[in-house]
Parts: structure tokens; sequence; C-alpha cells
């Protein structure tokens, strides 16, 4: 067993970034817990937990399974979360460090750990160099003095059995590790920081963040496959593409059961690598029925382009045979293409006949095949979406 366990903290609600929680936001192509994780694997730390929020959603934010990796649900505080984590982890000392800082060294960590021993915590420190105001309640402005104030980063090295027991001693909300460790008289030995090992915090962070891992992903491109199929039955509404076609015969679903935004919502998912709409969307929320699928690609668009990609291509065909589709062909190709506001075309819509063969052919339902083409923006535009 390694002496050594290093906790993932990623239980936050990123409240203030807003949209998806950022420990899930996908940065240079994976989540930003996973630069955490890959930086425990540089160390050689084979026991790896991440924390996660207590009303974490796998549907939502699925977590891939990787070697040594272990998931935890946190708590309401910090602290709770800590707990949880560190109740979890077998070894005499643990590394804490905080999800949403993916720029930290092995370097930098290397001497947090050299520093800890079994009655010593240690600490990352940055010194200010802006200069210092105080504000009190009435708007009253002061200097401050600068000089011996250093801000705190992750990760954190502690002795294990040490900063459960601080942790368990303190009634307060702590803001990190060391705050109770210091309140119980522990020792921290200072290291230097580093200054790309910021948090990201704020969409000036995130925008940062993205631009720095875009630099090694910028350009990257990426293609998903959607497919949906379903039954046509009489009084039904046959919407495809967000555009209602007269038809004395609909497709039946959960939603509209409109298959072309099915396929396609599905299509970019999966080129972004993230879970298809049945589980977005899942058909055993009620929110859901007879929902209008058009918006819902809607959100796909902007969760995807949340993540730093943009939708280059859709390559769509739908396999029909009754009723004749032809004719609205090209209103559906504007109708999907008006989602970006940006009036350059990004849909391909071509109609197959079942020509009497099969399913299709019978005229007992449709398909629909789906390819998206997607590339890395580096920037991208990062709005604040809600969360699919």
């Amino acid at each position: 067993m390694s002496e050594w366990s290093f906790m993932i903290m990623a239980a936050g609600s990123g409240s203030r970034l807003g949209g998806t929680p950022k420990q899930f936001r996908f940065l240079g192509g994976r989540p930003m817990w996973e630069w955490s994780f890959d930086l425990a694997l540089s160390l050689g730390i084979e026991e790896i937990v991440l924390v996660l929020p207590e009303d974490w959603d796998e549907r939502l934010y699925p977590v891939r399974t990787r070697e040594g990796l272990s998931i935890v649900r946190g708590g309401c505080t910090r602290s709770l979360s800590v707990r949880n984590g560190i109740a979890s982890v077998r070894s005499n000392k643990v590394l804490i460090h905080d999800g949403a800082r993916p720029f930290a060294k092995s370097s930098m960590c290397e001497k947090i750990m050299s520093a800890v021993s079994k009655n010593t915590g240690a600490i990352p420190l940055l010194p200010v160099k802006d200069a210092l105001k105080r504000v009190s309640v009435d708007d009253v402005v002061k200097a401050m003095d600068r000089s011996g104030i250093r801000i705190t980063q992750t990760p954190q090295g502690f002795p294990r059995e040490g900063l459960l027991k601080a942790l368990s001693l303190s009634s307060e909300e702590v803001r990190d590790e060391a705050e109770p460790w210091i309140s119980n008289g522990g020792v921290i030995v200072p290291v230097e920081g580093d200054e790309m090992n910021f948090k990201v915090t704020t969409e000036g962070d995130w925008e940062m963040a993205t631009y720095l891992a875009g630099r090694n992903s910028a350009g990257e491109i990426r293609t998903g496959i959607g497919f949906d199929v379903h039954p046509l039955v009489p009084g039904r509404s046959l919407v495809l593409g967000g555009v209602e076609v007269p038809s004395p015969m609909g497709l039946e679903g959960h939603s509209d059961a409109d298959l072309i935004c099915h396929g396609i919502s599905d299509a970019i998912l999966g080129a972004a690598g993230l879970p298809d709409i049945g589980r977005v969307f899942p058909a055993c929320d009620n929110s859901y029925r007879d929902a209008d699928s058009y918006e819902l690609l809607r959100e796909v668009v902007s969760k995807v382009e949340e993540c730093g990609w943009s939708i280059v291509w859709l390559d769509v065909v739908l396999h029909a045979q009754i009723p004749r589709i032809g004719e609205t062909v090209i209103d559906i190709i504007r109708n999907l293409d008006s989602i970006w506001n940006d009036g350059i075309r990004r849909v391909n819509l071509k109609v197959k006949s079942g020509e009497g063969v099969g399913s299709v052919g019978s005229g007992h339902c449709m398909m629909c095949y789906a390819v998206a083409t997607i590339k890395n923006t580096s920037m991208g535009l990062h709005k604040a979406a809600n969360p699919l």
C-alpha cells in the first residue's frame, strides 16, 4: 500500500460560475476534475478519491471508470466532504486538492509531500503582489500592510490521522484543511506556490483556463453518430426537425417524438463525449412528456458549446416510407440551421424510402441516422447555460 492517497475535492455546486458544475465542464476535451486525477498518477499515487456532491446525478454527469479511482459523496459543507473522503482512504498521508485547480505542477506537489511528517502538514503559499485595502461596512477605505500576507493554494498535505482528528475537533466551517490543523496546534511547513495553479471560480477564470488548455487541444476534430426510431401511429402530429409535417399519422413517443432532433442530439453529444439524450432527458421524468425536441436540441447545442466545441457539420438520413417528405426537406433544413442564428449552413438532410422492405417499408415506423462533426474552439463560447 502506498504511503500517500490523493483526494480530489469536487463536491461544490460551482454557483459563482453558473451553468454546468465546473468540475464536470469539459476543459481541453475532458472534465476538469480529470486534470487532478492525471496529476495524482504523475506522482505515482495509486489510491485516488474523487469527492462529488452529495446530490450527484450520474445520469447527467457520468464519471468514467479509471484504475485506482474511487468515488465518495460529500456533505453539505467542505469539512464534511473532506471527512467523508478521508474516511475512505487507507494510506498514512493524504494530499487534498481542489478539483477546480487544473494546472498544479507535480514538482510543487513533490515538495509538499517531502515536507509532511507525522506531526507537520505542508501547504503551497503565494505572496500578495497587489496593494491591499480594507473597506468597512460604511465604505470607508483604508490601506493594509501586505507584508507577511500569503495566498493559500492546494494540494495541501497532512498525516491522515492527525487531520481527521483536527477536523473532528473543529466546530466551525473551514475554507481549507490548514485552518483546523492550525487552530488545533498543528505545525505547517510553507511551500512556494505557483501562479499557474489558480482556482477556476469566475467566468474570467474559466476563459483563462480554456485558453491555456486549448493551446494543446485547439483544432481537435471529432465525429459522433446518432440513431433514433419511432413507430407511426394515428392521432399524433408528425414533427420532424421542429417542423410539423401534414400527415394522417405521427410518431409515438414520450416527447413529441421528433426523431430528427433526437438523432442529431445524440450525434452531437456522442462527439463531445457526453451522455445520450435518454440519460440527459430521461423518459421517466414526466417534465419531458410531450416536450419540444427542437428546444431540447437547442439545450444540447448550448451544452456542447459550453464545453468548448463548435458544430461544424451535421449529415442526416431520414428513412421513411410514408408520408412523402420531399417537399418539406428545405423547410426542415432551414429550421435546424436557425438554431445558430449566424446564417451558416451546417445541416444536410436526405430522405430515403423504405422501398417496401422491413418495418420502415411497411409504414410501421421511421428511422433516422445522423453524423455530427465538431471542432474544439479553445476559447469556445462558454456561456453559462443551465445544466442538462
